[in-house]
């Protein structure tokens, strides 16, 4: 006869909590590669970015995931992890279709060993990774358990933000992976088609981050993501920083971009302080499945 049905809080497995860990080692090397060699792409990346801006904004964002993924390793619920696997799996999935759809331009053929290198270890990562993470992933949600009850809903206006990034953020990413030349055209800075179809990866895992932190509707759950969009946010600022020349300003999608940085960054720091003044006390077994 079987017993009575399983009713603890769904763990992170050991095989999820790995892939992130590693994944947040990686994503941390891309970023130096680009946030602080940020004029070497040619000798210290997989391909040459031109644009130092670019190369910035890219490491950003690479340093940016570490934040989320690092700290959602850390989490043994899975509910307060899972922030991080969807959008790493679809950027992941994305930037290889990029890669493929770009691949005469990247450094196989250098003479550097180091290029050469980093070049087949960024197509290894890319093609290891997104399968890797399905697979961990279905063995995941099959995980026995159930979600704890939510300890504190995101405010309104919270989540209203959260929507209006996502609306900003997915269409812009897809209309820059299908047509990165035309829509190239409203960017505050030049792109590549390349490039373009770089960041468009970034604005959709972005996007599809900010649409799954107001479906979680809970501060503990979307912790990692808060923490990272203050990286993000910071970082960003830095790079414009850093290359103002190459924002023209006298447009107004210049101007739009930074107040989508100020806000990810306001919204960032009110996201990391909610969540950690309603961090679950360890022991309480609320676990509901929500």
């Amino acid at each position: 006869m079987d017993g009575p049905p399983y009713t603890g809080v769904r763990t992170t497995t050991p095989g999820t909590r790995w892939i992130l860990l590693i994944a947040s080692v990686l994503v941390f090397l891309v970023g130096v590669q680009l946030f602080v060699l940020t004029d070497m792409t040619d000798q210290f990346f997989a391909w040459t970015i031109q644009s130092p801006l670019t190369a910035a904004f890219l490491g950003a964002a690479y340093w940016a995931s570490f934040t989320m993924e690092y700290f959602a390793s850390r989490h043994r619920t899975w509910a307060h992890a899972r922030i991080a696997v969807p959008a790493v799996l679809a950027f992941t999935g994305i930037t290889l279709v990029v890669t493929l759809i770009h691949i005469d331009l990247f450094h196989f053929d250098e003479l550097s060993v180091t290029t050469r290198f980093l070049t087949w270890a960024w197509l290894f990562v890319y093609a290891v990774v997104p399968p890797v993470m399905i697979v961990l992933l279905f063995r995941q949600v099959r995980s026995d358990g159930v979600d704890p009850q939510r300890q504190s809903r995101l405010s309104t206006w919270f989540r209203t933000l959260l929507v209006v990034h996502a609306a900003l953020l997915i269409p812009i990413g897809i209309a820059l992976l299908i047509a990165p030349t035309v829509t190239a055209q409203i960017w505050p800075w030049t792109l590549t088609p390349l490039t373009g179809r770089a960041i468009g990866a970034w604005l959709v895992g972005l996007g599809i981050a900010a649409v799954h932190a107001v479906r979680e509707n809970d501060w503990m759950r979307i912790q990692p993501a808060t923490m990272s969009y203050v990286v993000f946010g910071v970082l960003e600022l830095v790079a414009l920083a850093r290359y103002p020349d190459e924002i023209a300003w006298s447009t107004p999608e210049a101007w739009v971009y930074l107040l989508f940085l100020l806000s990810a960054l306001g919204a960032g720091f009110y996201g990391w302080w909610q969540s950690s003044r309603n961090v679950a006390t360890p022991g309480v077994a609320r676990t509901t499945l929500v």
